[in-house]
């Protein structure tokens, strides 16, 4: 496995790319410093870049979290989150797993994730007991997202009930501007642990690679993923047959350490084509001073 600079000697091979935002793009909080080169270098040679997103929340909102880091949407070609996809299984029903669900969800997730079943012919209501469902988009703002101790009650409450839950965003964990906060995937596994059922949409799951390869019009020998997750962005990836390039100092934190990395690769029985630190185009001095972070006034939540 070869272990890169940056994105710069892999880039002439493919004409589409699939980016990961959490740990690669972003940190909640900033850019990461030479995102913005990168992503300019892209376009000028003619590249597409669609943002594939484990993101609980509807596209749009990803992409006005995108404008308030200050990234310009001429930059890539679309955005697919998790939570898309969630809403379009429950507006269609064709999985057979939502096809089952009742009308009355439990919402485990905060308010802004609201709008992935608004307009819907669902009813929300306020306790597991009332519930048919529950649909999980991760800690809610009201209890500490860095344990799983607060939300241990709720999900109790919810296997009681034996009530079936639909996750729309499969990461356990992600690094908000250096704290690292569980996500909805952390909730999901541990009501699993409880004996609850489960349906996740998201990385690895391939809808979300669908409707990703459907924005680039490409076939997936002619895509790279850039990721920063084995678990969900690379293990997604080579199942869809899709080339991958793993960030290093992402969710693993083994930047510098190329040789722990590809052991660690190994051992969850992926490939991916190559390493890097970080998303940048390459090493020089330019990259950095032409990419830096920016925040742009804005904080993203997960």
């Amino acid at each position: 496995m070869e272990h890169l600079a940056g994105l710069a000697p892999l880039a002439a091979g493919y004409d589409g790319f699939l980016l990961d935002l959490w740990g690669v793009v972003h940190d909640g909080v900033s850019l990461y410093p030479g995102t913005l080169f990168c992503l300019q270098q892209l376009r000028a040679a003619g590249k597409r870049c669609v943002m594939l997103s484990n993101a609980p929340r509807r596209a749009a909102a990803a992409a006005a979290g995108l404008d308030g880091l200050g990234l310009a949407r001429e930059l890539y070609a679309g955005v697919v989150t998790s939570g898309e996809i969630t809403r379009a299984a429950l507006a269609g029903r064709s999985d057979p797993f939502v096809a089952a669900l009742g009308p009355r969800l439990y919402h485990l997730g905060p308010v802004r994730d609201r709008n992935l079943f608004e307009g819907l012919p669902l009813t929300a209501v306020g306790t597991p007991e009332e519930a048919d469902f529950v649909l999980n988009t991760g800690p809610d703002d009201d209890r500490n997202p860095t344990e799983l101790g607060p939300f241990e009650e709720t999900l109790a409450a919810c296997r009681a009930r034996d009530l079936p839950m639909l996750c729309a965003n499969p990461d356990l964990e992600v690094i908000r501007g250096g704290v690292r906060v569980i996500c909805a995937g952390a909730l999901a596994a541990r009501y699993r642990e409880l004996g609850g059922t489960v349906r996740e949409f998201g990385k690895p799951d391939a809808a979300v690679y669908h409707a990703a390869l459907g924005l680039l019009d490409l076939s997936p020998a002619r895509v790279l993923a850039v990721g920063d997750a084995l678990r969900t962005d690379i293990l997604g990836a080579s199942r869809m047959g899709i080339d991958s390039l793993w960030i290093l100092s992402g969710i693993h934190d083994l930047a510098g350490r190329p040789g722990q990395a590809c052991s660690a690769a190994r051992a969850a029985g992926l490939a991916p084509r190559a390493t890097a630190d970080r998303f940048a185009w390459d090493a020089s001095p330019g990259d950095a001073s032409s990419g830096g972070a920016s925040s742009g006034g804005a904080s993203l939540s997960r």
